[in-house]
């Protein structure tokens, strides 16, 4: 029977082989103990503002905060009967879930995640135009 598969004779000549070298002796592995390690980048975070007008709104500012994002709640347009509704739910929300309530300004108020660090600037006041 003859065999169809090319003999060692006939390969002989068309390619060089050559022993397999470590990984340390390629030019281009990366040292990678040999990088400088690098400072740990400052976590950037985002609030969300919410103008609420409606008590449906509520769920909303409450969807934000589980999620660990601070809200900027505005109350200015809001009815004064929902905007206290709007209040006393998100407060129960900020205390559910041990996080924190800052007025910055009338009907507006920073609803800060636990662990959201909110400082205010030195003087205790912030400068109005």
């Amino acid at each position: 029977m003859n065999d169809p598969d090319a003999t060692d004779e006939q390969w002989e000549g068309l390619a060089e082989v050559v022993p397999l070298r470590s990984s340390s002796e390629w030019p281009s592995w990366p040292d990678h103990r040999a990088l400088p390690e690098e400072e740990p980048a400052e976590e950037m975070r985002r609030f969300i503002v919410i103008r609420v007008q409606t008590f449906a709104d509520a769920r909303e500012v409450a969807e934000y905060l589980m999620a660990q994002i601070p809200v900027l709640l505005d109350l200015s347009s809001a009815d004064t009967d929902v905007a206290k509704r709007i209040l006393d739910f998100s407060s129960g929300v900020v205390f559910g879930l041990g996080s924190g309530m800052h007025r910055v300004d009338t009907n507006v108020f920073l609803l800060a995640p636990i662990g959201t660090e909110v400082a205010e600037p030195a003087g205790g006041a912030v400068p109005r135009s």
